[in-house]
């Protein structure tokens, strides 16, 4: 069967994979090399645009090419994201791959939040696809990512909390279409301390946080990054009707992984690809 189109892929353009200037984990030609030599006829790449005044982190929350982003007052900035270079560099590659469909797009943080901030500095309408994350909870008047929460809160709160800040993030008309990684929290869940991760402890907060995705009509990201089957399950049985696919890949080897198994997940539970591999799965 033919795979779908990766639908969120980040190249030298996202702050987190060490800018155009610096030896980054993975640049968008490589990326797309990578894509021609699996067979993956499609992908988007969709950079991050954070646009919060500010959040705070702890060192160990960052890798060595990133570190510089964070400040001796544990605050971090990232630096403006190069639309005119990006959208240079789609063109290239656009010409220097034409068996692969190349679309472009933004895994826009926050976008409840910072709509306004984002159009005053780019044109959202340029994108191919947008798809939103909340990558950022409100902590003590400031704003941290789940893996700092977790050294300062119960474990089990910081997931109780992500998740009920997602009706919140799909409340409005924001420009995205697709809500990314669910499971973002338990990314950084402290297994060594409390034990592995149970899902059925937190099953009810998951299925309401998907019930609100699925009323307001976006899809909802099937991350390959670790692959869920009471994700599909659940989705499919709180009213979701479209899913994407999405290795959230920095690097080229890690692109479309785990898709062959992510697809028979998806079937299994009803979900049918489209015409075009760029398009949604649906039910």
């Amino acid at each position: 069967m033919r795979l779908p189109a990766d639908s969120h892929v980040h190249s030298e353009f996202s702050w987190d994979t060490g800018g155009p200037t610096s030896a980054a984990r993975g640049t968008m030609e490589a990326t797309c090399a990578r894509a021609v030599r699996i067979g993956l006829p499609a992908l988007f790449f969709t950079e991050h645009l954070d646009l919060e005044d500010a959040w705070i982190s702890d060192p160990e929350d960052f890798d060595d090419h990133e570190r510089h982003l964070l400040g001796p007052d544990g605050v971090v900035t990232v630096p403006r994201f190069d639309v005119d270079g990006y959208f240079e560099s789609i063109e290239r590659c656009r010409a220097a791959f034409p068996q692969l469909r190349i679309g472009t797009g933004l895994e826009f943080g926050q976008p409840h939040l910072r709509t306004e901030a984002a159009r005053q500095q780019l044109d959202l309408d340029r994108f191919d696809r947008i798809i939103g994350s909340l990558h950022t909870l409100e902590f003590e008047g400031d704003r941290a990512e789940p893996n700092t929460l977790f050294r300062r809160l119960p474990a089990g709160e910081v997931i109780r909390r992500y998740l009920a800040d997602v009706p919140q993030l799909v409340a409005g008309d924001e420009p995205f279409e697709i809500v990314t990684h669910l499971d973002y929290a338990i990314r950084y869940w402290p297994e060594e301390q409390v034990g592995p991760f149970d899902p059925r402890s937190f099953e009810e907060e998951f299925r309401a946080a998907m019930r609100a995705i699925a009323g307001s009509g976006r899809a909802l990201e099937m991350n390959t990054r670790r692959l869920w089957p009471w994700m599909a399950q659940w989705w499919s049985e709180e009213g979701g009707r479209a899913v994407s696919f999405g290795s959230d890949s920095h690097a080229p080897h890690t692109l479309a992984h785990g898709f062959p198994e992510a697809t028979a997940m998806l079937e299994a539970v009803g979900f049918r690809p489209g015409a075009d591999p760029r398009d949604l799965w649906r039910r």
